[in-house]
């Protein structure tokens, strides 16, 4: 098989995830243990076992509505984690020795990865799982609300890196506690904090319907979201990847933290997002549209 060799320029392609994998794996042979790969961070939102389909509308609020994909399964969730166990196998090829993995998905198929997960990495592998809380969306009326995503994280190997990411945490009644040792601070509305490591509850909105970031695809993921991500489990000047690319917001957060970035997606019109809003952001690529 020929490879694709990464040279540290940026890439977007069109195509299969596991079949950009392959490729990327026979030009950086990678073995378990403590050697070889050639990722920091691999992200990827993959379809949910939603049952519905999806659509883009290229330059968001102008642009014909097209379809993006497709997430039924004929054959049910074990139709569906049959095309997803290679791809995470390969993957986890991919990562480095340091390298992680984050997994996005919700309520209808993320406990049956999970237990995937464990198989291919191993549970003692398991980092974290991190929920996503965000307030759009609908109610049920048989049902709690549904307001969040599940995202998984686990490590290839037990030398991981991470740097964990800093967040508020307010004093209560916003008074300072002035315990010795502590270092406390103000916010401009005269509430008092402390700052602690970030909790895996992760309240970010979702890209709203009259945001600037919004580029017309339908499950498109917010950039704060991502960049809590990057920061924490890509050193800096790191490779991250998403083979699931949709509409490219991995790429986005990556090049503007300073990583580098290859993504994959097997949508015309999610590459089509994706290759203008790098071409926005400035960044240089290299562009693969058939593998």
């Amino acid at each position: 098989m020929a490879g694709i060799r990464f040279s540290g320029k940026n890439i977007i392609c069109l195509g299969d995830s596991l079949d950009l994998a392959e490729k990327l794996l026979a030009a950086h042979p990678s073995q378990d243990g403590r050697a070889g790969g050639l990722i920091d961070f691999i992200y990827i939102d993959p379809p949910y076992f939603s049952g519905s389909d999806y659509s883009a509308r290229p330059g968001a609020r102008g642009g014909e509505r097209v379809h993006a994909y497709t997430d039924r399964w004929e054959g049910g969730m074990d139709e569906y984690l049959a095309m997803l166990r290679p791809r995470l196998s390969a993957m986890r090829s991919l990562l480095k020795p340091t390298g992680l993995i984050a997994v996005h998905l919700d309520w209808h198929a993320v406990h049956y990865v999970k237990v995937m997960l464990d198989g291919l990495f191993g549970a003692d592998r398991f980092v974290n799982e991190l929920i996503w809380a965000y307030k759009s969306g609908g109610a049920g009326r048989r049902s709690f609300a549904r307001k969040h995503d599940n995202i998984l994280l686990y490590a290839k190997t037990a030398d991981y890196y991470f740097r964990p990411a800093k967040e508020r945490s307010y004093n209560r009644g916003g008074k300072p506690y002035r315990f010795k040792g502590v270092e406390e601070f103000e916010d401009e509305d005269g509430r008092w904090y402390t700052m602690v490591n970030r909790k895996d509850v992760l309240s970010v909105d979702m890209v709203g319907r009259t945001s600037s970031e919004r580029t017309g695809y339908a499950t498109q993921k917010p950039l704060a979201l991502l960049n809590i991500l990057i920061e924490s489990c890509c050193p800096e000047g790191g490779l991250c990847a998403d083979l699931f690319a949709g509409s490219g917001t991995l790429a986005e957060a990556a090049h503007a933290c300073g990583r580098s970035f290859i993504i994959c997606d097997s949508s015309p019109a999610a590459v089509d997002i994706c290759r203008a809003r790098m071409d926005a952001a400035g960044a240089e690529y290299e562009y693969i549209g058939s593998l």
